[in-house]
Parts: structure tokens; C-alpha cells; sequence
């Protein structure tokens, strides 16, 4: 800035102060007292702009941010982790929130702001969400170690010879469930009903029945002694997708953990055979 100019700039500040911030001289230019305690002031502000500047810059850069994600039990206990350790190795100062809730309120905590985004699977026409997909979830079914079956398949009207451990009544899974023994043409009559996956599979393990969940409980099926095929005649699948909300900007640490989730999304639909 040319001299002239920045004389001009330091007597306006001084005639809007109310205040000589230096003292001149034929031979030098000094802060007065009042000068000193406004450059004080002045430099912390200009301090506090820099920070600002460069938290915005590596939020934007992904350096930084927090992301609070929406996601049913199940895949909050044996699938999100895997995801969540690889972003962290990529991006370590992103903080990862992860709420495991009820699959019913996971589209309504992202709406209402509660979560950035979530993890699931979602009836059609679902109000107020944008839909990222992932990967397409088939269902199967689970029956004990001890009944080997030397097939790859199962088709569902053999399911009414045996026993059925199912979830209960407001699960989604349950509704396709009740699908595939409508269109197979047979009785829907569990003999018992859990809220959880993980206690269908532990009533199969002591051979209690069989149990038809999605392919992605393979991840928790492998730790006990299970077997699962692929249910034919039908084959009913469904889309495992990233959702957030309608309008709402993703924020730079969303963006980046997107593409993260659909690299590794083939852990969700694993290989029936296990």
C-alpha cells in the first residue's frame, strides 16, 4: 500500500477511535499508550481470524470433523467397525459417532438432524432422504451345523418341514419373510419370534428350528456353529444403501466417507457358504 494511502487509513481509525494511536515526529513514528493497547487487541483478533481460516480450511480439506452415523444393531456390532477402522486410517482426525439404533427410528434420526447419515435398508418411497446405494442383501437361511444339508440351495416351500425362529412382527426383515412363504404357497407359523438376530441364531445353534435373515448375518453366523444357504423359487434381495437428508449439504467428512463404504460394501453380502 502506497503511503499516502495508509496515512489516510491510520488517521480515519483515529478519528473513529477518538484517540492519537502514534506519536510523529520529523524523524520517527511511535505507538502511543493507547496505540499499544489497541494493537494488543487488534493482534488477538487477527489471531483468532488465522485460526479460524485454517479450521475451515482443513475441515474442507478433511483434516478434521466429526461424523455421527445412524445404523440398526446388527450392523453396528459386525460390520461398521470394519469400515470405520479403514476411514480412520485414512482420515485419523475425523471422529466417527456411531449410533446404533432401532432400524424403525434410523431414517427419522437423520432426518431430524440427530445423525449426518445412516446405514440401511429402506421401504420405497421413504419421505425426506437421498439414497446412496451399497450393496444388494439376499436372504438365506440359517440352520444348525449338526443338519449339513449337501445342497447349495434351499427352496422356500421345504422351509414348512422344519421349525421357524423368526423376528417379530416390526422388523422389516420379517415382512419380506412373510413375502417368500406367500409366494411359496405355504403356512407362516413360527414357532418362535425374537426382536434380536443375534438370539434367532443362538436358538438355531441348539437346533431349536431354522431362521431366514439377510446374508450380511453371516458376519455374526461364522462365530457359532451354523450353517446358511441361499433360499431359491423366490430369490428375495434388497438394497443395503447410505441415506441422508433431503436438502441437506454432506459435510466434507461424509463425502469422504462415502466412497470408503461403497469400496467395502461387497463385507455386507458376503459368500452364503459358511
Amino acid at each position: 500500500m502506497a503511503q499516502p494511502a495508509l496515512s489516510q487509513l491510520v488517521r480515519d481509525l483515529e478519528a473513529t477511535l477518538g484517540l492519537r494511536l502514534f506519536d510523529r515526529t520529523t524523524r520517527r513514528v511511535e505507538l502511543t499508550e493507547g496505540g499499544r493497547e489497541f494493537q494488543a487487541a487488534a493482534s488477538r483478533i487477527l489471531d483468532d481470524l488465522d485460526y479460524a481460516t485454517r479450521s475451515l480450511r482443513d475441515l474442507a480439506g478433511r483434516k478434521r470433523g466429526r461424523i455421527a452415523i445412524a445404523v440398526p444393531p446388527l450392523l453396528a456390532t459386525v460390520l461398521l467397525p470394519t469400515f470405520v477402522s479403514r476411514f480412520h486410517a485414512q482420515h485419523p482426525h475425523i471422529k466417527v459417532v456411531i449410533m446404533d439404533v432401532a432400524p424403525k427410528l434410523l431414517a427419522e434420526s437423520v432426518r431430524t438432524g440427530q445423525a449426518d447419515c445412516g446405514i440401511g435398508t429402506f421401504p420405497p418411497g421413504e419421505p425426506g432422504i437421498e439414497r446412496t446405494p451399497l450393496a444388494r442383501d439376499k436372504l438365506a437361511v440359517y440352520f444348525s451345523a449338526n443338519e449339513n444339508l449337501p445342497v447349495d440351495t434351499i427352496r422356500w416351500e421345504e422351509l414348512g418341514q422344519h421349525p421357524l425362529i423368526t423376528l417379530t412382527p416390526d422388523s422389516g426383515i420379517r415382512r419380506l419373510i412373510e413375502m417368500g412363504f406367500e409366494t411359496a404357497r405355504i403356512p407362516f407359523d413360527p414357532a418362535f419370534e425374537v426382536t434380536n438376530v443375534a438370539t434367532a441364531l443362538s436358538l438355531v445353534e441348539v437346533g431349536l428350528g431354522y431362521t431366514v435373515l439377510p446374508t450380511y448375518a453371516n458376519a455374526e453366523a461364522r462365530y457359532r456353529k451354523l450353517l446358511v444357504r441361499t433360499l431359491v423359487d423366490p430369490t428375495i434381495s434388497r438394497d443395503v444403501v447410505l441415506i441422508h437428508a433431503s436438502g441437506r449439504s454432506l459435510s466434507p467428512a461424509v463425502q469422504a466417507f462415502i466412497p470408503v463404504l461403497q469400496k467395502y460394501s461387497r463385507l455386507l453380502v458376503p459368500d452364503p457358504e459358511v
